[in-house]
Formats: C-alpha cells, sequence, structure tokens
C-alpha cells in the first residue's frame, strides 16, 4: 500500500487526520515508530495504532470515529421546538439580546430539564447555532443623531 502522504496532508484540514498522515509518510520513509513519535511529539502507543490501522485498512483506517458520550436529554423534538424559540426569539422588541440564562429557564421550564451555562452552548451548537450574537439596537433608534455623531472628529483621524 503505497499512498502520496503529502497529497493527503494538503487535501485535509483535519489537524488530527494531518498528524496521523505525516506518522505514515515518516513510516513509509523508513523512520522508526519511536523515532517518529518523538518527532511528532505523540505517545509511541499512538503511532502504533496509526500505522496498525493503515496496513489494516488503509487511509480510511485512519479517520476518526464518531464521538458518542452521553445522549441529550431533550428529544429530537424537543431540540427543534428550542430552536424555534432561540431563533423567535434571540432579538427582543424592547432591546437586549437572549442570553444562556434566559435559555435555561426556558428548558427548564417547558421541559423540567436543569443545564448549566456551559452545556447551553453545546446544545446551541448541536443544533446548528451559535452563542454568538450581534449588538443589540435601541428601540427608538434616531437616524440623525446617529449620522451627527459621524461628523464629530475623531483624534486618529489624519
Amino acid at each position: 500500500m503505497n499512498h502520496d502522504f503529502r497529497h493527503l496532508i494538503k487535501s485535509t484540514s483535519n489537524a488530527r487526520l494531518r498528524i496521523r498522515y505525516l506518522a505514515l509518510a515518516h513510516f513509509s520513509e523508513g523512520k522508526s515508530r519511536t523515532e517518529i513519535a518523538l518527532f511528532l511529539k505523540v505517545s509511541r502507543t499512538s503511532v502504533n495504532k496509526w500505522v496498525k490501522a493503515y496496513l489494516d485498512f488503509g487511509p480510511e483506517g485512519l479517520q476518526e470515529k464518531a464521538h458518542t458520550g452521553r445522549p441529550h436529554q431533550l428529544s429530537e423534538q424537543q431540540l427543534n421546538q428550542l430552536k424555534k424559540f432561540v431563533t423567535d426569539t434571540t432579538i427582543k422588541e424592547h432591546g437586549g439580546r437572549l442570553q444562556a440564562k434566559d435559555i435555561a429557564i426556558y428548558i427548564a421550564q417547558n421541559f423540567g430539564i436543569q443545564y448549566r451555562q456551559a452545556n447551553i452552548y453545546r446544545i446551541l451548537h448541536d443544533i446548528g447555532l451559535s452563542w454568538l450574537t450581534t449588538r443589540s439596537k435601541h428601540p427608538k433608534p434616531s437616524p440623525q443623531a446617529q449620522e451627527d455623531f459621524k461628523k464629530i472628529p475623531n483624534r486618529n483621524d489624519p
């Protein structure tokens, strides 16, 4: 099994996979597994696993397996309902924005499940949303006041 590891390394944006390809590129050049581990600053056990996976399954054996972990406490229907709530109430009419604590309160009141702030961000990521928000707008903006403000000279302007 000879593969063009340089091409494989350049073709992926996954850093972990790139390290694995790099290890195998060194392996195919005749370097020992210990040398590869020292050079890449990884354990020799990892290099052994990557080489074995490559020899058994080819480059496909190096792909990352799915990280299962603990399943969501919210059902698929509840996640869809949460996504609709977040997208409908992201920017409030009277100024301000939706925060993680607001989402946690919504989940607790509607689904009876308590989540910490870090888990709220993970759930948002999992349903395809970002916790980053736009800057909120004043409920009664004055376009004339904004234009007047733009005309104020700045000390750093040339």
